[in-house]
């Protein structure tokens, strides 16, 4: 089998192989994914990646020795491209940081009400939901014959050009804020509202279903056999989520890297007023189940950080920096890792020591002080967004399931452990492949179910347990936290 996982800024193409109880990968192919800003707008270089996909094909074919026996693809959400009746790309897809659906958001909300949305969409409202980039769209409003084009997502448009199969995949259609959560189908009644022909959109398809063959012209250019094009779980949090190795029912889960994505895994989607103040969203997920979530800003900060340092001459490593901020004092100044100003990038520090200054703290100084309130600051937050999630459940977690490469950052997890007071089960790193995968393998029926997926990753990928540590130190520094969020 072999994943193509797409993220906002890289790629890559993974191989899998399962021996009926364990699952063993290996990456065949990496690149980068770069926008492209074209005047005004900016773009997914789509042709790019597809040949990037064609790449990885060929040379999972050469570390087998044989062709996969299936393909699936994950990307980021929101996203898409349009294609004509000739099935021909209508230029290249926009990016979700493109400003151009602001306007078009502020024009959509008079139509239908913020909170009326939530609630029927069960989608936080943000300028970068396809909603509002639809809406914005001018080649749907002046293009000739739009009315008879489609749209596809990301992963998609992807399985379109492999298979020649038209269909849109649950878990990425309910990042667009034009999904009915309850339903599991298009919120007809929104389209018609903000005069989004409901012609644009394809059937709606379920995780683990197999969508066509590869396309004999493709067979042909690379030198494969026919493989199915599966959908598998087509966003990329959605494979991460199906991969974590729980056994116990009910726990909270971080889908770690970049952002941080911290939630529940629900039967039933929450929609309440309640849900939409704490900025939670309803997206799907494996076996038609709703992720609960939040988006958090997550490792951004410290990204942003080491790349404005190594601008200034100091190359250091994420290992590196982690080291140093082990040593220094424990933290006495906090950001809050939702606070929109942490959001564009630029010189980090000096926004995380004017965030400090403005706010009455200490300001961090030396690099590892401010590594150090990076750390501490989203712990803090994972722990605030723990509550909210036990408020709107009615539920006490006691596990906290971290998955992603931002578990790799041990002093983070352990940080997390520590400041909610719960166990924090770390692993796998590679949770999206490896969802990706083994969301193949159901629809091969190798495995029937998530709880057969989650044991096999158990079996396959150990993770790691931390305990919480000085539990009274750490409610005492959450309450200070907690009364700085409160007065700002």
């Amino acid at each position: 089998m072999m994943a193509v996982d797409f993220g906002a800024s890289s790629g890559r193409a993974v191989t899998g192989h399962f021996d009926g109880e364990r699952l063993s990968i290996q990456e065949v192919h990496r690149f980068a994914n770069e926008p492209v800003q074209l005047g005004d707008r900016l773009h997914w270089d789509f042709l790019r990646l597809f040949h990037e996909l064609k790449q990885g094909m060929v040379k999972a074919k050469q570390q087998l020795g044989r062709t996969p026996a299936s393909i699936a693809v994950d990307t980021w959400g929101v996203d898409y491209g349009l294609v004509d009746p000739k099935g021909q790309l209508v230029g290249n897809p926009g990016h979700y940081r493109d400003l151009r659906s602001e306007p078009a958001m502020r024009e959509a909300l008079k139509l239908i009400p913020e909170a009326d949305l939530y609630a029927r969409t069960g989608i936080q409202s943000s300028s970068i939901n396809t909603v509002y980039q639809l809406l914005a769209e001018e080649q749907l409003s002046f293009g000739q014959n739009a009315g008879d084009w489609r749209m596809l997502f990301m992963p998609d448009l992807f399985h379109y050009y492999l298979s020649g199969v038209m269909a849109s995949e649950y878990t990425i259609a309910s990042t667009s804020g034009l999904l009915d959560p309850v339903k599991r189908d298009w919120n007809i009644p929104v389209m018609e509202t903000l005069s989004l022909p409901p012609s644009l959109f394809n059937p709606i398809i379920m995780p683990g279903t197999r969508v066509g063959e590869l396309r004999p012209d493709i067979c042909a250019e690379l030198s494969v056999d026919g493989m199915p094009v599966i959908a598998a779980s087509g966003h990329d949090t959605a494979a991460a989520v199906a991969s974590i190795p729980a056994e116990a029912s009910r726990y909270a889960f971080i889908s770690s890297g970049t952002w941080s994505l911290m939630g529940i895994e629900l039967d039933e989607p929450i929609l309440t007023e309640r849900s939409r103040q704490l900025l939670f969203s309803n997206e799907g997920g494996a076996e038609g189940k709703i992720r609960l979530l939040k988006n958090i800003m997550g490792l951004w900060l410290l990204q942003e950080c080491r790349r404005t340092w190594a601008m200034e001459g100091y190359q250091l490593g994420y290992a590196e920096l982690t080291e140093m901020a082990e040593h220094a004092p424990r933290n006495s100044s906090y950001i809050d890792a939702g606070d929109a100003v942490f959001l564009p990038p630029g010189n980090m520090p000096q926004r995380i020591q004017e965030y400090c200054r403005a706010t009455g703290q200490p300001v961090p100084q030396s690099r590892p002080e401010i590594v150090r309130c990076i750390l501490e600051s989203l712990a803090f937050k994972y722990r605030q967004t723990l509550g909210e999630i036990e408020e709107l459940t009615g539920e006490r977690l006691e596990h906290i399931h971290m998955v992603g490469g931002g578990i790799q950052n041990r002093l983070l997890c352990q940080l997390t452990a520590s400041v909610t007071g719960k166990t924090v089960i770390a692993g796998p790193v590679e949770a999206t492949s490896i969802g990706n995968l083994m969301m193949q393998a159901k629809a091969h029926g190798e495995v029937h179910n998530l709880a057969e997926i989650r044991q096999v990753v158990r079996q396959s990928f150990p993770p790691e347990t931390y305990l919480p540590q000085d539990a009274d130190e750490w409610e005492e520094r959450y309450r200070k936290y907690h009364q700085l969020l409160v007065r700002h």
